[in-house]
């Protein structure tokens, strides 16, 4: 699963491996639920993903069978028992928001990886990442609504914009679990894989991402952000004015001699 980094925190695991970091949310006792370490854990992860050059992709997962149960209200109100979370919870600007991906999105693709339950909060963290593959077993579903709350974590505007209006209402106001099959027939989810394969193809997918030139894959994800909600032509200005600049790059060269070359392109993000 590659290194360690010291970033990792009790609730938190993250590991590199070459331009891949997976972030593993780890506290299966309670079903994952968020807790103050675990999205201090989140936040850093995030940051360190869209700040290291050499990253190219993150892949999101949970320990021991489960994505995420959601809020824990009492552990996330709770300060943590390590010093250097402290610190850090009492550094990160809004590390709740950031943890949950409501902000500070990294501008590199993150795709996650989905076993077991994945319900309120952890349904609001899937629909923060940009692919999203789901075991067969996995639930999904925005319960808050259910519950008499609220869905923090942006969920209220961003899933009627990422699926069918109709659907986006349904899981938001009957608060309705969903299996992964359903999730994916509503585009929720992007594929359905056996039980137990969910971060074997979330990290072959983050590869295949990996793989291909930096500057072009993070210029697609700036331009989709940028543009949301403009109309045509105020959009297409912005996506000129971006992708020109990736046209122009050394990357660019690269990609079209390699494949003149017929060999693998050796990208350097320039």
């Amino acid at each position: 699963m590659g290194e360690l980094l010291d970033i990792s925190t009790p609730h938190c695991e993250i590991r590199r491996s070459g331009p891949v970091v997976t972030v593993t949310m780890s506290r299966p006792e309670a079903r994952n639920a968020l807790s103050t370490d675990m999205l201090v854990g989140l936040a850093d992860a995030f940051a360190y993903i869209d700040a290291e050059p050499g990253v190219r992709a993150g892949v999101l997962t949970g320990a021991g069978g489960v994505f995420c149960a959601g809020a824990d209200l009492k552990a996330m109100g709770e300060p943590s028992a390590d010093p250097r979370v402290r610190r850090r919870a009492g550094e990160i600007e809004n590390y709740h928001w950031k943890g949950l991906l409501r902000e500070a999105r990294p501008g590199k693709p993150l795709v996650s990886a989905v076993e077991g339950y994945a319900v309120a909060g952890g349904t609001e963290l899937i629909v923060g990442t940009d692919i999203r593959i789901a075991a067969e077993g996995a639930t999904l579903g925005l319960f808050e609504a259910r519950r008499g709350l609220f869905p923090m974590g942006g969920s209220a505007i961003r899933v009627p914009r990422q699926i069918p209006y109709t659907h986006a209402m349904e899981a938001l106001l009957t608060g309705r679990s969903y299996t992964a099959r359903e999730a994916a027939d509503i585009g929720l989810v992007t594929r359905v894989v056996p039980d137990g394969r969910a971060l074997e193809a979330a990290r072959a997918t983050a590869e295949e991402i990996a793989a291909c030139g930096p500057l072009a894959v993070q210029a697609i994800l700036r331009v989709h952000r940028e543009t949301e909600g403009l109309p045509e032509a105020a959009a297409l200005e912005i996506s000129d004015r971006i992708g020109w600049e990736v046209m122009a790059s050394a990357d660019a060269r690269e990609g079209a001699l390699a494949f003149r070359e017929k060999r693998a392109a050796r990208f350097t993000g320039e």
